[in-house]
């Protein structure tokens, strides 16, 4: 038989919280080890050895919880019974990196005794039932990306105010977190204060905790989102009669709108942009909706739905970022787009650069985005020559025709006139302007203009 480890565990507290059978496992047994005695309880068993001279030498905690693990897996070996009792702080199955690995090891077979976690504790100290409100467990040291909802979240692991300040980084500022210190002990300290106060808790150590009860995050909104959606096609008849292709023009409306809520953003001065802000945030949500309501269409058709489509085009720009998330290296953002375009083709097997380009776009845009590729095959010229030929297509134009209003305007192509207009916008290239965006501007001054004479003639 493979020799045993025994692992009890000495509760979130004091020795008040032990169960009598590890109370009994650790006094009885012939060979036992605490894994610290920087715990309340430990103060029972004076005379058990533990591994705190670890903790000092360890240059990392990998480290150190290997050198635990490989010890007791040696004296389990030579103990007399073949079986050695190992506490920890806490409960056994509750973030016990040593517990992994003994679990993992061939070499001893690892009994789990069970003992009250820091869970129990918080759970009664805050009146939680972690059943019912659907409590998550998350270690504080795991990683470094935001923390998730939803809550409530219970973080462990807590024990430095170095940790604190992690975890404040991973949460909204404003987020209400519970500080739970020394829970169940005659110190106890239950305190709520917002994310970006928590490193100003001095009193933080090994017996400090988290609990964020709320914490609403893109993946809860999206999902509730998704269900108000099916609510709308269950219920609404105006929903329930939409197809993708009578939902078309409504995604380009969005678009559009979007875009002119964007662009009334960003031309704001520094200062109070509150209306603006509230107007780009209506509108991403009204383009948002659309992208779902597709979604959902296509969901029900069993073709895809928001999931599918938000892990595909994660997987797609992994793939188009090798310098992010591969070992390329890129000298600036010309090379990034330049390997872009190449990796981009050789995805979806194009053979020209053309390929793929949306000719329903504005003529404008449509041209200034042919001249990006065109720049791909060495397709151009330089800065000078295009200014040179704008001036000469200006020069050629013909005015003859008197000036005409809507109703009697050509829509006849004069050759000129499209010398003129590409020559205006292959300089606009070369000096990096966006003319779209220019003669919008100038549409925007242009309305003012009129509803100002329109405001002085009433």
């Amino acid at each position: 038989m493979k020799p045993v480890v025994r692992v009890v565990g000495l509760g979130p507290g004091d020795a008040e919280l032990l169960t009598r059978r590890t109370f009994d496992l650790l006094r009885d047994a012939p060979v036992a080890r605490l894994r610290t005695r920087v715990h309340p309880a430990a103060a029972a068993f004076v005379d058990l050895a533990s591994y705190d001279e670890l903790y000092e030498s360890a240059e990392s905690f990998e480290e150190l919880y290997d050198a635990i693990a490989a010890d007791l897996i040696k004296l389990a070996g030579t103990a007399p019974d073949g079986e050695v009792v190992y506490a920890v702080p806490g409960s056994p199955v509750v973030a016990e990196r040593t517990v992994e690995l003994l679990l993992a090891s061939d070499d001893v077979t690892t009994v789990l005794e069970s003992a009250v976690s820091v869970i129990d504790i918080a759970c009664a100290a805050l009146g939680k039932d972690p059943m019912a409100c659907g409590l998550r467990i998350v270690d504080a040291l795991a990683n470094v990306v935001p923390l998730r909802g939803p809550g409530p979240l219970l973080i462990l692991q807590t024990y430095s105010s170095e940790v604190l300040a992690s975890v404040a980084d991973r949460l909204p500022a404003t987020t209400v977190v519970t500080v739970l210190h020394h829970v169940g002990l005659s110190d106890q300290v239950i305190v709520e204060m917002p994310a970006s106060e928590l490193v100003s808790f001095g009193e933080v150590d090994h017996l400090t905790s988290l609990w964020v009860e709320g914490l609403r995050t893109a993946g809860e909104a999206m999902d509730d989102l998704v269900d108000f959606m099916r609510r709308l096609r269950a219920e609404c008849p105006w929903d329930q009669e939409q197809t993708h292709a009578s939902l078309t023009r409504h995604l380009l409306e969005e678009a559009y709108e979007t875009l002119d809520a964007l662009e009334a953003f960003v031309r704001v001065d520094e200062g109070d942009a509150t209306d603006e802000t509230a107007h780009v945030e209506e509108e991403l949500g009204d383009l948002l909706f659309q992208i779902v309501f597709h979604a959902e269409l296509g969901d029900e058709e069993d073709l895809f739905n928001l999931a599918t489509i938000a892990d595909a085009v994660r997987d797609k720009l992994t793939g188009r970022h090798p310098h992010v998330f591969g070992d390329v290296q890129v000298s600036g953002s010309d090379e990034v787009a330049q390997r872009w375009e190449m990796l981009k083709r050789d995805e979806k097997g194009r053979e020209s650069v053309t390929d793929g380009i949306a000719w329903q776009l504005p003529a404008l845009i449509l041209y200034t985005k042919l001249l990006r590729k065109a720049a791909q095959v060495e397709l151009t010229g330089n800065a000078e020559t295009s200014r040179d030929n704008a001036l000469k297509a200006l020069g050629a134009l013909s005015l003859e025709r008197d000036s005409v209003d809507d109703a009697t305007s050509s829509s006849d192509v004069d050759a000129k006139w499209g010398d003129a207009i590409v020559a205006l916008v292959e300089m606009a290239q070369w000096a990096g302007v966006d003319l779209e965006g220019v003669l919008r501007e100038r549409a925007r001054q242009l309305r003012d203009e009129i509803r100002n004479v329109e405001s002085t003639s009433e």
